[in-house]
């Protein structure tokens, strides 16, 4: 089928990357040209803005030109896109380019390198993925099967035909092991162990955790250690039992204004909201002088898996729920 918007997408394409290029990220030419050349809009055909009255729908085929206009200018934007929502509830969403830029070099994917991605969302990522790699190398997983069929026909609209698994994402893609990379697009209360399972000694995991990114390194099946990235990260919850049964509450009464406003308060909260209530934690926040993300970690060994700061075996340790 003909693209009937190919031509106005490639201006914005090109005006995307320029943006995300301020930002300091596609510093490798190979994640440039991704960028560059696989087309956003064909994956977010319609998708939701907020409006006065809830979610508003925009769309390719409207019939009003002018929305069909806002469609397209929205398509490119650097902002996550919210593609599918039931019942108020958003339940899967376009991240942001330039943030996908950023996890996309933080995993230091190489040549010939097989990549695991948990959460297929609109399939734009495992097309990113898919022009860097080949399309054999890359294995999405999403656990609904209406957006992973729908991915499947965004991937083929846009040339590519990568594995695309409807299954837990907490139990990964055992059939299609070893990886080299996993990558999650959504948010996850814990590191699942069987993605350690699943990874080469010497793999890289990224994914959400609290609203920050971890990055961890794999030693062998039973340890994988590492540091969150500096950036804040805002992703829908991975879904499923084991995910349902490990997120912690969270919760943040009797915390003044100006802590429950901070970024980094935030970020601490959701990662030891399981260990320390809001007080104990606002006086560690407070001690430690707002303590930047980079500066916490996070240990899987052996069974067990704790986050930290600044030093794994040091005086500041939290554990997270078996996942």
């Amino acid at each position: 089928m003909r693209d009937m918007f190919a031509e106005e997408g490639a201006r914005a394409r090109r005006a995307l990357v320029r943006e995300i290029e301020a930002y300091g990220a596609l510093r490798d030419p190979a994640w440039r040209a991704a960028f560059a050349e696989v087309p956003r809009h064909l994956f977010v055909p319609s998708y939701y803005v907020p409006g006065p009255a809830g979610y508003e729908r925009l769309w390719s085929g409207d019939s009003d030109p002018a929305r069909r206009a806002r469609w397209l200018r929205g398509a490119y934007q650097d902002a996550a896109l919210a593609t599918r929502v039931r019942d108020g509830e958003l339940l899967s969403s376009a991240s942001q380019p330039s943030l996908m830029a950023r996890m996309l070099e933080a995993l230091g994917i190489d040549d010939g390198h097989d990549v695991l991605e948990i959460g297929a969302g609109s399939g734009y990522g495992a097309a990113l993925l898919c022009h860097r790699l080949g399309d054999r190398h890359v294995t999405t997983v999403d656990l609904d099967e209406e957006i992973a069929e729908s991915a499947r026909v965004h991937l083929a609209a846009a040339g590519h035909r990568p594995a695309v698994i409807t299954g837990d994402g907490a139990r990964g893609c055992p059939e299609r092991a070893p990886y080299d990379r996993i990558v999650a697009t959504c948010e996850i209360p814990a590191v699942p162990h069987p993605w350690l399972a699943q990874s080469r000694p010497g793999g890289r995991i990224l994914a959400p955790l609290s609203t920050g990114l971890i990055l961890l390194a794999v030693q062998d099946p039973d340890h994988a250690e590492g540091r969150f990235l500096d950036t804040s990260a805002y992703f829908v919850p991975l879904r499923g039992r084991a995910a349902a049964r490990a997120r912690p509450p969270r919760g943040m009464g009797g915390v003044p204004r100006r802590a429950y406003e901070d970024e980094r308060f935030q970020f601490l909260a959701g990662l030891v909201g399981g260990s320390l209530d809001t007080r104990e934690a606002l006086s560690l926040w407070q001690r430690e002088r707002r303590p930047e993300r980079e500066r916490f970690g996070v240990t899987v060994r052996e069974g067990r898996q704790w986050a930290w700061l600044d030093d794994p075996e040091g005086p500041y340790a939290w554990p997270l729920p078996g996942l």
